[in-house]
């Protein structure tokens, strides 16, 4: 069976480095399909699509809001043509109603799950829904991700190789304003086997690591054991938060932890010295600022990104509140009248699709702007993403695994002042 998956086009935050990370949905997606699916991949943002190329069933898999519209539209291309599609992935849960007009829609995990879809498929009944939101499977189901499916060379940046994806956990049991997990995956904290993960770790063919867990700082207890079982690895990772327990900081720094994004939601104390920590143990950190919560006025907004620059960020990343479907913050903007549009092309997260509390959705629009221009104003973007690479790279070379891939690219790294 040819089986075409698919990743949508979609276009980055106006102030993102316009780099592409390879996604980590379809290639664990893929892991699932039996050995009999001959799959291949297609990511839209890096590679036209061609329609016309045989292939028996596609599968359309997609993370963000922003995607959905050209998802649609590449299964309307597809069923003109007479093949069937399947819609899969995060916003498909999220848009799962408005998928159906376009496709068959699975919802939930599939491991397990995808031999009854194949079995339908070969005889021509194809439900409309498959839907195991509340029946997740075994967790040790997992495979390893299906990274052979990816096109290597696509995802250098001015030839460097970026990060590999992974994950060692699902589900997650904070349940925060803005945030879909809770709907997605369950508010059960549900680890892999550890040996299962440090071994697909251990085959990524990448020295540099994205862990893309919710939050890290689920358990104590297994944070400990996952650092402890990655520092043989000596690779280099970055991740959504840790605890800044001292033990747990000081395994994580020996288990290869190069920075973590953590959420700077205020001006506290407690902010100031969680950054502190971090960076006293050789972890850098970048800072992902939502603006627009209903206790966010200008003042505060200003303040914040004061506070900022005074606790030395290695990087920030500055969004404005939008309201997905099945958050918290949907239901109460939704319930309150405040959704402005439901025009999904404009859930890019740095478009004001509400209306604020304390000022005007333009006025919001103006202070995102404002954030970004004032942070970086001493130091641009690029120059600040290059001295945390170089950290990396330091790293790298205390432990001996840093592979230059050529001279030319050597003296890139270290041609603007940066040593190691």
């Amino acid at each position: 069976m040819r089986f075409t998956l698919i990743y949508p086009k979609w276009h980055k935050l106006g102030r993102q480095t316009e780099f592409h990370l390879p996604p980590h949905g379809p290639v664990v997606f893929a892991a699932a399909l039996p050995d009999y699916v001959d799959v291949t991949f297609i990511d839209e943002n890096l590679e036209a699509i061609d329609f016309d190329a045989a292939t028996d069933f596609v599968g359309i898999s997609m993370m963000l809001t922003v995607q959905v519209q050209r998802g649609w539209a590449i299964a309307d291309e597809y069923r003109k043509r007479g093949v069937r599609v399947m819609f899969g992935g995060i916003a498909t849960m999220l848009h799962a109603e408005e998928c159906m007009a376009h496709g068959t829609v699975f919802l939930g995990e599939a491991e397990g799950r995808m031999e009854e879809v194949l079995a339908d498929f070969r005889k021509g009944a194809l439900k409309p829904v498959y839907n195991h939101l509340d029946q997740q499977p075994d967790i040790a189901l997992v495979g390893t991700a299906r990274r052979d499916l990816l096109k290597r060379d696509l995802y250098n940046y001015r030839g460097v190789q970026m990060v590999d994806l992974v994950h060692a956990s699902r589900g997650c049991r904070f349940h925060c304003y803005p945030c879909a997990v809770a709907y997605l995956g369950g508010r059960r904290f549900r680890p892999r086997p550890i040996d299962k993960a440090i071994a697909e770790m251990a085959a990524i063919d990448n020295n540099r690591l994205f862990i893309v867990d919710n939050s890290l700082a689920q358990s104590t207890e297994w944070e400990l054991d996952l650092f402890r079982e990655m520092i043989p690895l000596k690779k280099k990772w970055c991740s959504h938060p840790i605890e800044d327990k001292p033990e747990v900081l000081d395994l994580a720094a020996r288990a290869g932890a190069w920075y973590v994004y953590q959420a700077v939601f205020d001006t506290s104390d407690y902010i100031r010295e969680r950054i502190r920590r971090y960076h006293d143990h050789g972890i850098g950190v970048e800072g992902t600022i939502l603006l627009g919560l209903d206790n966010h006025d200008e003042d505060f907004i200003k303040r914040l990104i004061d506070f900022l620059l005074e606790i030395d960020l290695d990087l920030a990343e500055f969004t404005v509140l939008t309201p997905f479907p099945h958050t918290r913050a949907f239901d109460e903007l939704h319930r309150q009248g405040r959704i402005l549009t439901y025009d999904w092309s404009r859930y890019t997260a740095d478009q004001v699709v509400y209306q604020p509390k304390h000022m005007s959705a333009e006025r919001l629009q103006e202070l995102l702007d404002y954030a970004w221009t004032s942070f970086y104003a001493d130091e641009p973007q690029n120059m600040k993403m290059a001295r945390l690479f170089a950290r990396v790279v330091q790293k790298e070379m205390a432990d001996h695994t840093f592979r230059p891939r050529s001279r030319r690219l050597r003296d890139q790294h270290f041609g603007r002042g940066e040593t190691a």
